[in-house]
C-alpha cells in the first residue's frame, strides 16, 4: 500500500514540480509571482483534451498543450506584463490575477463549466517488485522527465539559457554585458508556458479537466517554488516531489480532503530550519 503510494506521489510530485518551474523561472528572472501560471496549465489541459479528442493521440496532446499554453503565456507578457515591467510588483501580481481570471472565464465559455475527462484506453498494470504500477503512471513519468530534461537543456547548455541565468544572477551586469532583455523575456515566457502546459495536461489525465483545475493546484505550484529556493529551477522541481510524496503518502493519515495541507505544514517545517529554501542561495548583501 505505502509504495503504491509513493509511486503515485512522484507522478502528482512531477506534475507539481513542472508547475513550479513555472513560477520560479518568472519570479527569478521577470522579479514577480505569476498567479496566472495555474489558469495556464488549465489551457494546456484543454487544449491536451481537444487535441486528444480529434486525434487519439497523447503525443498530439502532448504537442497542443505546450503550443497553447507557451503561445498563451508569450501573449500575457507582451500585451500585459511587459507594458506594467516598471511598476511595483504589487500590480504585477494584480496584473497576473487578471489575465488567470481572462483565461479561466474564456475556457468556462468555450468549453462549459462541467468536467470532462480524457479518454485513455484502460490497461492491466504492470507489476514491478511487488508494486502494480499502471502503465499510464510510467507514460506520463516519462513525459515530465523529457519536458524537464528539455528545459534544463535549454536553461544549461545553450546561450539563451546562459543569458536567463545572468539576468536572474544580476540584471544591471547582464544589461551592461551586451544581453537584450526582450530576447531574454521572450524566452523565458515561452518556456515557462511550455512547462505549465505540459503539467496541466498530466494534472487533466491523472484526475480531471475543469475550468477551475489549475487555480486550486497553484497554491503547491507556489508552496514548492519557495520550498526549493525562490529562482531555482532543480529546487522547485526537488520540493515538488517531496510535497507530491508527502500528500499522496499521508492520504490514509490525514484523508484526501487534508491531504492538500500537508504540503504547507511541510513547507512551514523546512523554512523553520533552512529560511531560503533547500537551493535557495544567501543573497549578499549590497
Amino acid at each position: 500500500m505505502l509504495g503504491q503510494l509513493f509511486v503515485a506521489g512522484v507522478v502528482h510530485g512531477l506534475v507539481i514540480g513542472l508547475a513550479a518551474l513555472a513560477v520560479t523561472l518568472v519570479f527569478g528572472i521577470a522579479r514577480f509571482p505569476n498567479a496566472a501560471a495555474g489558469d495556464t496549465m488549465t489551457l494546456g489541459a484543454y487544449a491536451g483534451f481537444a487535441a486528444h479528442g480529434a486525434t487519439g493521440s497523447l503525443a498530439v496532446a502532448g504537442g497542443a498543450s505546450v503550443l497553447a499554453a507557451a503561445a498563451a503565456s508569450l501573449a500575457g507578457y507582451l500585451l500585459v506584463f511587459r507594458p506594467l515591467a516598471r511598476r511595483p510588483v504589487a500590480a504585477l501580481l494584480v496584473a497576473a490575477i487578471g489575465v488567470a481570471f481572462l483565461i479561466r472565464a474564456g475556457l468556462g465559455l468555450a468549453f462549459g463549466h462541467q468536467q470532462r475527462v480524457y479518454q485513455v484506453p484502460l490497461a492491466w498494470p504492470i507489476e514491478v517488485m511487488g508494486l502494480r504500477i499502471s502503465p499510464m503512471d510510467l507514460t506520463l513519468a516519462g513525459v515530465a522527465l523529457a519536458a524537464l530534461a528539455v528545459a534544463f537543456l535549454v536553461l544549461y547548455a545553450t546561450p539563451i539559457g546562459r543569458q536567463m541565468r545572468a539576468v536572474a544572477d544580476d540584471p544591471d551586469l547582464a544589461r551592461v554585458s551586451g544581453i537584450r532583455p526582450f530576447r531574454v523575456m521572450v524566452a523565458l515566457w515561452l518556456l515557462a508556458g511550455a512547462a505549465a502546459g505540459i503539467a496541466g495536461m498530466m494534472l487533466g489525465i491523472k484526475t480531471v479537466v475543469s475550468p477551475e483545475m489549475g487555480w486550486e493546484s497553484l497554491l503547491p505550484a507556489f508552496a514548492a517554488a519557495i520550498l526549493g529556493g525562490i529562482g531555482s529551477p532543480v529546487g522547485a522541481v526537488a520540493a515538488g516531489l517531496v510535497l507530491g510524496i508527502a500528500q499522496e503518502v499521508s492520504t490514509p493519515v490525514v484523508g484526501f480532503t487534508y491531504k492538500i495541507a500537508l504540503a504547507f505544514a511541510v513547507l512551514l517545517a523546512v523554512l523553520l530550519v533552512r529560511p531560503r529554501g533547500l537551493f535557495g542561495r544567501v543573497e549578499a548583501v549590497r
